[in-house]
């Protein structure tokens, strides 16, 4: 578990961090997002403990990584956005380094372990000069979970890869968020919302969402606006649904496949009640309504809405 009180930063007159509080508990994966400045890598930092914090408190695991920074340091593991390679030496060279860095007890058995799971075995003799860019990645991550820690930060893991490659990416950080606790920094929205359990979103230093990605759906739409499909005309549609008591917006359209639908805004007290009178106005018309659901923001919305549209 993460527990982050009172956290602030400061460079000067610039305050990078301002008076973050949030926990996390064990086994989630967790989202950290953010527009450039908000805060991000300087959390990670902290958290890792890499840099000091201007006031704060941070505990990992109940121990407080400030007054004791080995103890704490145990639980983590860490793939900063640009991988600490040494470009001169095989993934396998270098994973033994950093397991003997770490106080790794059976370092063979460690290193066959992550190299297996982030799947580099077939180039452990290779120079990490000469490998691509996805297996660099998979190295950085291998680093990150030797010794086995509890906690797995990963700052940008799939930046400058291919879309196979971030799949692949994408598929070794689920699996293991299956028994890690595993913070994941993105600006790749539909990765975050893919992989992860629930979301934080920094802004200008500040905490202002952390939620799962449901809930931010619904907390941001507000339960105010329907969506439905038919299959009819957008003309016949407008008339049908025109005339709906609480509706205070309609637009109306038509999909590829040559349907219609709409979008039916309305006050949030109103939402269950005009559910049921687009159904029972359609059986009216005896017309097929093939979707009928909430109203949801994409993460885009919900993103841009908390932090204000703007590159702090």
């Amino acid at each position: 578990m993460i527990e982050v009180s009172h956290l602030t930063k400061r460079y000067g007159s610039h305050l990078a961090l301002d008076d973050l509080s949030f926990t996390i508990p064990e086994g989630q994966i967790y989202g950290l997002l953010g527009p450039n400045g908000a805060g991000k890598s300087t959390t990670m930092n902290i958290l890792t403990g890499c840099l000091a914090a201007t006031s704060g408190q941070v505990r990992i695991d109940g121990v407080d990584i400030f007054e004791d920074p080995m103890a704490a340091k145990k639980h983590l593991g860490y793939l900063p956005e640009l991988p600490p390679l040494y470009m001169d030496r095989t993934p396998e060279e270098y994973l033994r380094f950093v397991a003997r860095a770490k106080g790794v007890g059976d370092v063979p058995g460690e290193l066959e372990r992550v190299m297996a799971l982030t799947q580099i075995t077939d180039v452990k003799d290779r120079l990490i000069r000469n490998l691509s860019k996805g297996y660099r990645q998979r190295v950085g991550i291998a680093q990150a979970i030797l010794g086995d820690p509890d906690i797995i930060i990963l700052d940008e893991p799939t930046v400058g890869l291919d879309p196979r490659q971030i799949t692949e990416i994408r598929e070794l950080i689920q699996k293991l968020g299956e028994n890690k606790t595993v913070i994941l920094s993105s600006h790749i929205l539909s990765e975050v919302q893919a992989v992860c359990d629930s979301i934080l979103i920094l802004s200008r230093g500040k905490l202002v969402a952390c939620d799962t990605p449901d809930n931010l759906e619904r907390l941001l739409t507000g339960g105010t606006a329907l969506e439905l499909e038919a299959d009819t005309q957008p003309e016949r549609l407008e008339k049908i649904l025109g005339n709906l008591p609480g509706v205070t917006g309609l637009t109306v359209g038509e999909t590829a496949d040559k349907h219609a639908w709409a979008r039916l805004e309305t006050g949030k007290e109103n939402l269950e009640n005009l559910s049921k009178a687009v159904f029972f106005r359609f059986c009216d018309e005896k017309l097929p309504l093939l979707r009928l659901t909430p109203a949801k923001a994409s993460l885009e919305d919900i993103f841009l809405e908390l932090t204000g549209g703007k590159e702090a």
